[in-house]
């Protein structure tokens, strides 16, 4: 049936807008801290004995931290409002013990929060424009955690614990009586665990394994390219006989490139130098010294 074939990835649509991390401008240890490690090798094997000593220290601190940090809001004591919504306690597991889950990466587990509360809070608010509010709340947060699910699936942000942010937005009292107070709380919370997994995790382990998705942003960005170059224009009077004008790609047969290395305007603000290849931004002219520089690259990309 066609239903059985339906499907939504939302990453096909904003892989292309993001970029992948800048890892070059960020130097070391600093960028050991974000999870970059430059060889790309796993990182060492790690008895579990070492695993679970480092999600104790991890999820003690951190949990400490956060129920600090909230005791010390004034206006979460006037509303009498908890130290610490529970289904933190469940991120924690998943980002000091369970850390090569994607469910316990930086998108699901931030974005996966943020999301739920909103959508919590959003029913709550829904649900109690009706006077027996304390009646039906149990139908609210049936679909609050219903409706986070479907959401987070949607934008590939699934957490499991953000399913019970979404309930108990609806069903706790005392979550509910702070109302969009807890969007703040929730993510200031969400993002004061990912802070305390950066430097935990990544001092024998590594955390994340990406920021945003496992795929190559780099090459999604490319094929956004080629698409880009196949309607530009190109601006080398130099071609090899029988290329088309607005081809995508030649390679050179010989390693030395011939002085006539191509060059495409694009669309996106990005350069790319290839083998035989270079490819420019829309409304860039280069200096003859500039030009020459990114010949040369291409010349040595080619001699490898």
């Amino acid at each position: 049936m066609a239903y059985r074939e339906w499907n939504w990835d939302i990453d096909r649509h904003l892989n292309r807008f993001i970029p992948p991390p800048p890892w070059h401008l960020i130097p070391y240890p600093l960028d050991r801290f974000l999870g970059h490690r430059p060889d790309k090798s796993p990182p060492p094997s790690t008895g579990n004995i070492m695993v679970m000593l480092w999600a104790f220290f991890g999820i003690l601190l951190t949990i400490a931290l956060i129920e600090g940090a909230v005791m010390s809001v004034p206006s979460f004591v006037a509303n009498d409002g908890p130290i610490i919504v529970g289904s933190l306690g469940a991120s924690a597991v998943l980002e000091f013990l369970v850390i090569d889950s994607p469910l316990a990466q930086p998108r699901n587990a931030v974005g996966g929060h943020v999301i739920a509360t909103i959508v919590g809070v959003a029913i709550s608010k829904l649900f109690q424009l009706n006077d027996n509010f304390r009646d039906i709340r149990w139908l609210g947060g049936a679909f609050a955690c219903a409706a986070a699910t479907v959401i987070m699936a949607l934008t590939k942000t699934v957490h499991p614990p953000a399913g019970a942010t979404a309930l108990t937005a609806v069903v706790d009292t005392k979550l509910v009586a702070l109302g969009w107070l807890l969007v703040p709380a929730v993510m200031v919370g969400s993002l004061l665990m990912l802070g305390m997994s950066l430097v935990v995790n990544n001092i024998d382990r590594r955390f994340p394994l990406y920021w945003w998705t496992a795929a190559d942003l780099a090459s999604d960005r490319h094929e956004a390219a080629e698409k880009g170059v196949s309607e530009s224009e190109s601006i080398s009077n130099d071609k090899p006989p029988g290329t088309q004008r607005g081809e995508s790609r030649w390679m050179a047969e010989r390693i030395k490139l011939p002085e006539g290395t191509r060059s495409h305007l694009l669309h996106d603000l990005q350069l790319i130098v290839r083998p035989g290849e270079i490819i420019l931004p829309r409304g860039i002219v280069l200096t003859e010294a500039e030009e020459r520089m990114l010949r040369s690259i291409s010349q040595r990309l080619g001699d490898l």
